[in-house]
């Protein structure tokens, strides 16, 4: 990414005056959300999809869901997205900006089956519930990351640790397998999170200001990878919110 990083802050709003940056940032803004949403509801699909491939009428696992629940291919699934995102990162350069869209919807569609099992787990009404509410608060932080005049960019550094300490934590808890040390990430995970949404919008419409005058190309490009910020912040906040609202089948 460091040919994208150095590209994007090479860029400067220059002469352009008040009125086209501020519409081509919300035009812009709206594109990231536009994504974002698309991308969420192709895990949704996905998820749903495949979580009803995945057991017969009575209850039982089919053949798919044996395979993508029970056998050590579950163990592939539920790290490939990880993987994947770093893969991302690294091909964006390469990328055009019709391919960088397609990757992202098959990641969200990888990441779809990859939580598939929350179907099964969690009653869809409170899938639903905790759905919701993850919305509004996903809105709400993200709206006043979008509007404070506060900079907040100090909390990067601090976040990432956080997110590094919960993939840690996770990991270990899968051996341990202790519901007091689940609770404990579920709770960091939803303040993490949450900071972390209001923290990459400002970073996003900052970035927008630095790259103002760019290429078509790049910004689309920045687009994408700004919602899938924006998409891993909202879809960690509502696993971790599940783990405390979602009733178990």
């Amino acid at each position: 990414m460091a040919d994208f990083n150095t590209y994007r802050t090479a860029q400067g709003v220059g002469t352009r005056s008040h009125a086209v940056v501020d519409e081509g940032l919300r035009a812009y803004m709206n594109k990231v959300y536009g994504l974002m949403a698309v991308g969420m509801g192709v895990t949704a699909v996905a998820a749903f999809g495949i979580s009803t491939a995945a057991v017969t009428a009575d209850g039982q696992l089919t053949g798919l869901g044996a395979a993508i629940y029970t056998s050590p291919l579950k163990w592939v699934i539920m790290f490939a997205p990880m993987l994947m995102v770093f893969a991302f990162g690294a091909a964006m350069n390469r990328l055009s900006v019709g391919a960088a869209t397609g990757l992202f919807y098959a990641f969200a569609a990888l990441m779809g089956l990859s939580i598939s099992s929350i179907f099964l787990v969690y009653t869809s009404v409170s899938i639903v519930q905790t759905f919701l509410v993850t919305a509004i608060a996903f809105a709400g932080l993200s709206l006043w990351g979008y509007t404070t005049k506060k900079d907040i960019s100090g909390w990067g550094s601090f976040l990432i640790m956080g997110v590094i300490g919960l993939i840690v934590a996770s990991i270990v808890n899968i051996f341990l397998q202790s519901s007091a040390m689940q609770f404990a990430i579920s709770g960091l995970g939803v303040l993490i999170f949450a900071g972390l949404t209001a923290y990459d919008t400002q970073n996003i419409k900052n970035t927008y200001l630095q790259m103002a005058g760019s290429d078509a190309d790049f910004i689309g490009k920045s687009a994408i990878m700004g919602a899938l910020q924006l998409y891993l912040d909202f879809l960690n906040l509502f696993m971790f919110l599940l783990s405390f609202m979602g009733n178990r089948e």
